[in-house]
């Protein structure tokens, strides 16, 4: 079953680019491309698309605006972020407003398509530069981190592990790797300990660790 996707881009060359280049993929399928956040959150309710590849800076609607009225209206299409800006500002506004993906427009090919399959799948994929700045604005946004983790959060030694791992920017498969174990059991360590501390996407985890303790 095909990946459908709507793409927005106040830029006609860029937004007909990105259609193109996931519409050669076998398993996507662009079903709308918008000009501005109203036309995004039209063809959202016209389409139900999986995910929406979405630019920031756009007329009539930002990004932003239109992530947040989507995840509020349509919580089962994902956003990912494609956008040339990589400040904290934006960043934060799109994490906040519901995005589950952040890359900058040096994104290659690759990483886009890689980006749009994980949205689909309820995985979240930050840009290394985006990351970057992200840990870094959760560490001077945050109070001192305590010592060590509270033990009220349920989370076993191994999934304190696995959390302190993906602060650090480590891929499911990198940390499989790290820990001598399968992707299928990393999935299941993440599944459970998301569930544990209340949060929905790396990006939030990533926080949470910070804010713990459980990263430096």
């Amino acid at each position: 079953m095909s990946i459908r996707v709507v793409v927005a881009d106040d830029q006609t060359a860029v937004r007909e680019g990105l259609a193109l280049m996931l519409s050669l993929l076998d398993d996507v399928e662009v079903v709308g491309e918008a000009a501005d956040g109203e036309a995004a959150l039209d063809l959202v309710a016209e389409h139900g698309p999986d995910v929406v590849l979405m630019d920031l800076r756009m007329p009539r609607m930002d990004g932003v605006a239109a992530t947040g009225r989507i995840r509020a209206r349509f919580p089962r299409t994902r956003v990912v972020v494609l956008t040339t800006f990589a400040d904290d500002e934006h960043i934060l506004s799109a994490l906040r407003a519901g995005a589950l993906g952040y890359l900058t427009k040096d994104a290659g090919r690759v990483q886009i398509a890689q980006a749009v399959r994980a949205a689909a799948a309820g995985q979240s994929v930050l840009d290394p530069q985006v990351q970057q700045r992200l840990l870094a604005a959760a560490v001077q946004g945050s109070p001192a981190p305590a010592p060590a983790a509270t033990a009220d959060d349920g989370l076993t030694a191994r999934e304190r592990e696995v959390l302190s791992l993906i602060a650090t920017g480590l891929s499911n498969r990198e940390i499989a790797e790290r820990l001598y174990v399968t992707e299928v059991t990393v999935k299941s360590h993440i599944n459970r300990l998301f569930a544990k501390i209340g949060v929905r996407d790396r990006a939030q985890a990533v926080r949470y660790a910070y804010e713990r303790g459980l990263a430096s």
